[in-house]
């Protein structure tokens, strides 16, 4: 009886067990074929509209990389969630989002953020308890953060700061951009501002010289890089980051050498000497 009962349990704990890989493997299947669905749409006029107006990086492409940025954006979009919190979003939130993502790694098309699962706007900026509340005295600071531990696979964004760096205009700031740079640096394991999934192991110690040179201009307040670079190694990747992406001719005038180091880092210059090629041979 004992052993009729045993087995009873274990057919039914093994039925149970088939049966949530059944529903698994079909919710996979689904959200594949959702995906690959999305991905064959024709891209809306209504939103290469809007990245022509916002996403200054976008409006300054060739044809061809242009349809290339849209395809991305299209499948960063169907394979990501992105969601407001206490605020709504819209699709020209969403597509500022994609674009935050999409510009650092523009220049490795088959990179799609494995491990983001989740894209939260938040409707102002927030303090590390995640309170957007403004109480009397009370600090918010926090534009933009990417989780770690129990928020892994999490970035959280805020609303008016990233609709602030996405108005078609150059600039030296992009929430987006930093947090999405944060992600990319921590492809090797660790955010330390050497991003060692993208940079040759020869540079690893002429990038850390660097850092060290920029940060002691901007100590000495003859750099317009943002003093939140001083922070760590990561806060200054991020910072001149935004800045490299955002207003490229102006931070290659100011900062030559550190913008070469950041167009080996994102395989820049060879995509901007093969898109000139392309306008040449027009």
């Amino acid at each position: 009886m004992h052993h009729s009962n045993m087995d009873k349990l274990t057919a039914i704990i093994l039925g149970v067990a088939i049966l949530i890989g059944v529903v698994l493997s079909r919710k996979v299947f689904l959200k594949k074929r959702h995906i690959k669905r999305k991905l064959k749409e024709e891209f809306p006029q209504s939103w290469r509209n809007v990245l022509s107006q916002k996403v200054l990086f976008y409006s300054q492409l060739n044809d061809s990389d242009k349809f290339l940025f849209e395809k991305r954006v299209q499948r960063f979009v169907a394979t990501k969630t992105i969601e407001g919190i206490d605020t709504n979003i819209d699709d020209t939130i969403r597509l500022m989002v994609a674009s935050s993502a999409i510009i650092p790694t523009f220049a490795f098309p088959e990179y799609n953020y494995p491990d983001v699962r989740n894209v939260l706007i938040y409707p102002n900026s927030f303090d590390e308890h995640f309170q957007t509340q403004r109480f009397e005295g009370h600090r918010e600071y926090i534009t933009g953060m990417v989780g770690n531990r129990f928020q892994n696979g999490i970035v959280i964004l805020s609303k008016p700061d990233l609709i602030a760096a996405f108005d078609g205009l150059p600039h030296e700031y992009n929430v987006g951009v930093h947090e999405f740079v944060h992600l990319l640096d921590k492809e090797d394991g660790v955010i330390d501002g050497i991003p060692e999934a993208l940079m040759k192991r020869q540079y690893v110690g002429p990038w850390l010289h660097e850092i060290k040179n920029e940060m002691e201009k901007i100590e000495a307040g003859t750099s317009d890089i943002n003093p939140y670079a001083l922070t760590n190694n990561a806060e200054f990747l991020a910072v001149v980051s935004e800045y490299f992406f955002d207003s490229p001719e102006k931070f290659k005038h100011r900062h030559p050498e550190l913008y070469q180091f950041l167009s080996t880092i994102y395989n820049r210059e060879e995509r901007v000497s093969s898109a000139k090629q392309e306008n040449l041979s027009a």
